[in-house]
């Protein structure tokens, strides 16, 4: 056989096409690299990913021995999918030197009914929604290291708090679609804790009767708002990177408890310049070009800036401040849309409040900033805080503007970069006996679940229906009396472990239908670098929130983790009310009153979330117990509104305008254009999603011959009132606050509903239908 010989060019040519063969195989595999194994795992079902290691091998990175712990962890729970563990290729050498994190952010609506229900919080029977100022919507924080090997979900939702129903059933869903990806370990459910959110979501009785019932429609449509926010955060996820800042936010909140956080040691109060948590913790995403993904906020402050005379659902003043930076970011979009995605948690805030007014006496003007938060005349129900603003729509955006205008400001100047391996866990705890250690030789316990008199009261940003007294540390012979004919006595044990609560509801030793407050409790961190994010079961009060900071930073200190930076994130996971300093406790205002695990809960709750922040500086996760499982109740009470067919006026088809806009406005403060329909119940439109909004105002573009809609129901500008009447008829009223910024033309309101529809022996139907006012002009002065 001939030999074959090349020419010098021929030679250059072989070598030129090698090199570029290689090239494109190198290419090829980082594109795998990064869109196969680590963005979303598509094509693998989506489980987890641990790395397997020889055991020589797992004394190397943090990051891989964390993944391993981690993913031990979850094949414990009950929820986890049984997959073999996949086995991951060494890291690319692209990623070793990275300190970003693959992240995703996303936002998707969960307002449920907005329309015979009550609104959760205030805790009053006649506060029912009646309709809507602003949606409500979960936003969702995906970060994982750039090997796919861990991940953490942060979600804050516009609700009043996360029941444990809720997240349990989040939970199940989330491990049916992605396996063991999501697990209870790594996803935090936290709540801002508007008061103008629907109530109906919960399974334990104390929750159920101050809903007045369950809405399975609203507890659904809260799933899944939460589920697709979750699933457009995985959807998205990119390279990025996370900077945090710090910065005290003025002149928004006071402590309304001011006379039991005097009760804290003076050396301990001395250490601080405000009896509440100024500071404001921002987090900053970027993906790597440098472009804005996402922002969360932790900050201490009350939404109840909407105050219990309200009956619009709205997200109040942190939802506030999440629409304005959400509408900077994202221009040209609508509310609730664009890629933008920010979120304005919950903190310790169980004794902020943002009226900064203080509390006043409503019939005579004076303080009534005392003990016992009462004055002279008509006693406790009349001493009320007010914020800043002429009425409370105002009040909301003071607050929420400063909030927005300060996180604003942190973003823009992050420049400190968390780094790092992310880290989780979580345990299950029976919080009705926890061992406290005091100190090195005397313990106490926690309690049965009991609420005292004082919870009661209610709050001097609510006060409660029956003149109850906050500060109350003796019973009433008469209110004991109707409570042991009715409930049943409570047992001396209780009694003497809440002490000095006198106790109002035994709830710890109710169970009829189902039990009263929950018994099991989570707990759990997650940490990216050098940030812990301990999610808190309820409202810690400021100096429950300061001594817990201190000692989980302590733990992580002492295991060699140095300056960690601890957030408390408030109402996640499951509500237990709040949680008060046992030197608070003493004085037995709102607060304590609803310290429902007795004197020690705070200790008990250090005590655990130390034993967590060990356990992560130490890798020693995988060595923690799961702990007792929650319940999941089924057949829980129905709501006591039913649903009745919807009726139009004779000679009226829904949808009609019944009045009409005037036919010209001025753009001038307070113009406000309204329209009146004939309307249908608004919860129809939890069942039948047709429409996506209640609301639109539109500006005929001559340019297009088209209607522009300028904004929604999701607009701070607008308001949708429902006005019920008997047997099936109703009205419905659309304002529209012309803003400043109005643009002069022709606009029109457009109205979109659901009614109930019943023919004789057929099942109801729900039926969509539009109702469009005449046009109208708005002009300059």
């Amino acid at each position: 056989m001939a030999k074959c010989t090349f020419s010098n060019l021929e030679t250059f040519l072989i070598f030129l096409l090698v090199m570029m063969s290689a090239i494109t195989v190198a290419l090829l595999s980082l594109l795998f690299i990064t869109s196969g194994s680590i963005e979303n795992h598509k094509d693998l079902g989506g489980h987890f990913f641990s790395t397997t290691q020889s055991p020589s091998a797992t004394q190397g990175s943090t990051a891989a021995q964390r993944s391993t712990a981690t993913h031990s962890t979850a094949t414990q729970s009950s929820t986890a999918t049984q997959t073999s563990p996949v086995t991951l290729t060494p890291e690319s050498p692209l990623f070793q030197n990275f300190s970003g994190y693959h992240i995703g952010v996303g936002r998707a609506d969960c307002t449920g009914q907005v329309a015979d229900i009550n609104l959760m919080g205030y805790g009053k029977s006649s506060q029912n929604a009646q309709g809507i100022l602003t949606r409500l919507y979960s936003r969702a924080f995906i970060m994982a290291e750039p090997d796919g090997s861990n991940r953490t979900v942060f979600v804050s939702i516009d609700i009043g708090m996360v029941s444990q129903r809720l997240r349990l059933e989040v939970l199940n869903r989330l491990q049916s679609k992605y396996g063991s990806l999501y697990r209870r370990d790594n996803v935090i459910l936290s709540g801002t804790h508007t008061h103008s959110g629907p109530a109906g979501y919960f399974q334990y009785t104390v929750f159920v009767i101050a809903s007045e019932g369950f809405s399975n429609q609203t507890f659904q449509h809260m799933v899944t708002g939460i589920l697709k926010s979750i699933d457009i955060a995985h959807t998205n996820m990119k390279l990025g990177k996370i900077f945090i800042n710090k910065g005290n936010v003025d002149g928004v909140q006071i402590n309304r408890s001011p006379y039991s956080y005097l009760q804290n040691p003076q050396s301990e109060r001395a250490r601080y310049s405000s009896n509440t948590d100024k500071e404001m913790i921002v987090l900053k995403m970027v993906d790597l070009n440098g472009d804005d993904l996402g922002l969360i906020s932790w900050f201490a402050i009350h939404p109840v800036s909407m105050n219990n005379s309200n009956h619009l659902v709205n997200s109040d003043n942190v939802g506030y401040a999440s629409y304005l930076l959400e509408q900077e970011k994202n221009k040209g979009y609508l509310p609730g849309q664009g890629p933008f995605v920010a979120a304005f948690a919950s903190s310790n805030l169980g004794d902020v409040s943002p009226n900064i007014l203080g509390p006043r006496c409503i019939n005579t003007g004076e303080s009534c900033d005392n003990a016992n938060s009462t004055c002279p005349i008509g006693g406790p129900s009349m001493c009320i805080a007010k914020g800043p603003g002429q009425d409370m729509f105002d009040s909301t955006q003071i607050i929420g503007r400063a909030m927005y205008q300060r996180a604003k400001e942190l973003y823009a100047s992050a420049s400190q970069e968390v780094t790092g391996p992310l880290a989780s866990a979580h345990q299950w705890v029976d919080m009705t006996d926890v061992t406290v250690w005091l100190n090195s030789t005397h313990a106490s316990k926690t309690c049965k679940p009991a609420l005292g008199y004082s919870f009661a009261a209610g709050t001097i940003d609510g006060v409660g229906g029956l003149n109850f007294t906050q500060g109350k540390t003796e019973g009433d012979p008469f209110w004991d009396t109707i409570r042991d004919q009715i409930l049943g006595k409570p047992s001396e044990e209780i009694k003497e472990c809440h002490k000095p609560k006198p106790i109002l509801l035994h709830t710890g030793e109710l169970s009829k239908p189902h039990p009263w407050h929950p018994d099991i409790v989570d707990v759990q961190i997650i940490t990216l670098g050098s940030l812990a994010i301990t999610a808190i079961p309820g409202e810690f009060t400021t100096m429950s929130g300061r001594r817990l900071r201190e000692a989980v930073q302590a733990e992580f200190a002492s295991h060699g983790m140095q300056n960690m930076t601890v957030v408390i994130s408030g109402l996640c996971n499951v509500y237990t009310h709040y949680i008060t300093t046992y030197e608070e406790y003493q004085a037995q205002r709102y607060e304590a009153a609803s310290t429902i695990y007795g004197p020690h809960t705070l200790s008990a709750y250090i005590q655990l979330f130390r034993n967590l922040a060990k356990a992560i500086a130490t890798d020693t996760v995988a060595n923690l117990s799961r702990g007792p499982e929650p319940p999941f109740f089924k057949q829980l009470i129905v709501p006591l509104i039913p649903s009745i067919v919807d009726r139009a006026p004779k000679g009226r088809t829904f949808g009609d305008v019944l009045q009409p806009a005037k036919p010209e406005y001025r753009v001038v403060r307070l113009m406000i254009a309204e329209v009146i329909f004939v309307g249908a119940n608004p919860k129809n439109s939890v069942q039948n999603q047709t429409h996506q909004t209640f609301l639109t105002v539109e500006k005929y573009e001559a340019t297009s011959t088209s209607w522009q809609i300028v904004c929604n129901d999701a607009s701070w500008e607008t308001r949708f009132y429902w006005h019920k009447g008997l047997l099936g008829l109703s009205n419905a009223t659309v304002e529209w606050h012309i803003p400043d910024t109005a643009q002069p033309g022709i606009y029109r309101i457009r109205y979109f509903g659901h009614n109930r529809k019943q023919d004789i022996l057929k099942p109801a139907v729900v039926l969509s239908f539009e109702g469009t006012s005449p046009a109208f002009e708005v002009v300059t002065i």
